[in-house]
């Protein structure tokens, strides 16, 4: 089997490494994810102000199959809540609201709304549930009264401050604060405060009447097959989401928001990349996440159906990473292994997976603990993690996820036969996980 794999090793600041041939093996990556996993989307990669990739895959539309270009438009999902971040620290550097104020001084009624203050909100502290989707996926006439008494009614998750949970909610308040404080809609703020100041004339905010020239439509997988996206309710998912871009606009962003300050002040950049909790939340970032690779990184993914987004800046290095995509490509996975390749790491090319016949008798050796991996055998099948994730055979020792073509596993044994070690290939990337021994 390995002979059928293609490997890619490199180091970039190798001496010998030319840009073009760093760019190169930056492509041929991208252009197996499209050939293999049918990518559809952009992506931009830049180090020192110079851009190694730029490129553009699969159909912005796939009815009339009208291809993705460089100025397509996307739907950026959670991308989108580093510019609510930044458009409250704005505000407050202008004295216009305090990030230790209690959000009961704009939402006079909210529940332990004296308790929760904007800097929660901002942290992912504020205890309040993950989402309201139910209501902005439903075609149900809404107001912001109506969807404003539905979220107050929803319980709390923990007291406010003194635990960590994601929350959408929480962004689509400080949306709504945003434009209490500031007395302009949303998308107005956003357009004159940060889009018109970085130059990102190709970004905005997404609304269920407004024709954007060059937006991609996207599409998600239902039973195994790609469909549109259902409706979506653009007046309430905001904050949390809602931003479309394009990459030369989230290029420009990087510039504006890490490089200068056109956007914040040094004060309001070091609040906004500081890590508040153990699930390593900045204001609309993530800081140093599980998946930096050693370097430094500011970073955020989205996924919303068909939209999958991913901004990686990697700030000691002066790499930018975006990817984003319309079909549900795994972009947060593409843009590990494009990381991976940028910092000299053996990355293995997408390849296509072929399933397999053995014999189900040699799982029993292969399950067990493997440092955080478990691995677990259920009616003849192998399983990994739990039982919704099995692992198809594509020999006796290797197997990729049925969720995830993306993943890979093999179990390595020692001279005497033994399994001892589980090599995962994430994005083409080796991570070795030592099997546990028995008591």
């Amino acid at each position: 089997m390995k002979s059928k794999l293609i490997l890619v090793m490199f180091s970039v600041f190798a001496i010998g490494y030319s840009q073009n041939e760093l760019s190169s093996k930056l492509e041929k990556y991208m252009d197996a994810q499209f050939a293999v996993n049918d990518f559809s989307g952009t992506v931009l990669i830049s180090k020192n102000d110079i851009i190694l990739l730029k490129k553009a895959y699969g159909f912005a539309d796939n009815e009339w199959k009208v291809k993705n270009t460089i100025d397509s438009k996307f739907s950026l999902a959670s991308v989108s809540k580093q510019f609510t971040a930044a458009a409250v620290l704005q505000l407050a550097e202008n004295k216009k609201l305090s990030l230790e104020g209690p959000i009961n001084e704009y939402f006079t009624d909210f529940p332990k709304g004296e308790k929760i203050t904007i800097k929660m909100l901002l942290a992912h502290n504020s205890g309040l549930q993950m989402d309201f989707d139910e209501l902005y996926l439903s075609k149900t006439d809404l107001d912001k009264d109506s969807v404003y008494e539905y979220i107050i009614k929803k319980p709390f998750l923990f007291e406010p401050g003194t635990s960590t949970a994601y929350s959408n909610i929480g962004y689509y308040l400080l949306a709504r604060i945003i434009e209490k404080v500031s007395g302009q809609t949303y998308a107005a703020f956003l357009k004159e405060q940060l889009f018109d100041k970085a130059k990102m004339y190709n970004s905005g905010i997404t609304t269920n009447s407004t024709i954007v020239d060059k937006m991609a439509k996207s599409y998600y997988f239902e039973n195994d097959k790609l469909v549109k996206n259902p409706y979506i309710n653009w007046n309430f998912n905001i904050g949390h989401d809602g931003v479309y871009s394009t990459i030369e606009d989230l290029y420009l962003w990087n510039k504006a928001l890490f490089d200068s300050e056109i956007i914040l002040s040094k004060e309001s950049k070091k609040k906004m990349f500081t890590s508040y909790n153990d699930q390593d939340f900045g204001f609309g970032f993530l800081v140093n996440p599980f998946y930096s690779q050693n370097h430094q990184l500011i970073a955020h993914d989205g996924g919303f159906f068909g939209a999958m987004t991913s901004f990686n800046k990697f700030t000691n290095d002066n790499i930018l990473i975006t990817v984003l995509s319309n079909n549900q490509s795994k972009s947060y996975y593409i843009a590990y292994g494009l990381a991976g390749i940028c910092f000299g790491k053996e990355v293995e090319l997408p390849y296509k997976h072929i399933q397999t016949a053995v014999d189900a008798k040699i799982y029993d050796q292969y399950v067990g603990e493997y440092e955080n991996i478990k691995i677990l055998k259920k009616e003849n099948k192998l399983y990994y993690l739990d039982y919704d994730i099995e692992l198809v055979p594509e020999s006796r020792t290797r197997f990729f996820r049925s969720d995830n073509n993306n993943t890979t596993v093999e179990f390595v044994k020692d001279k005497k036969g033994k399994v001892t070690q589980l090599e995962i290939r994430k994005a083409g990337i080796k991570e070795v996980k030592v099997k546990s021994k028995k008591v």
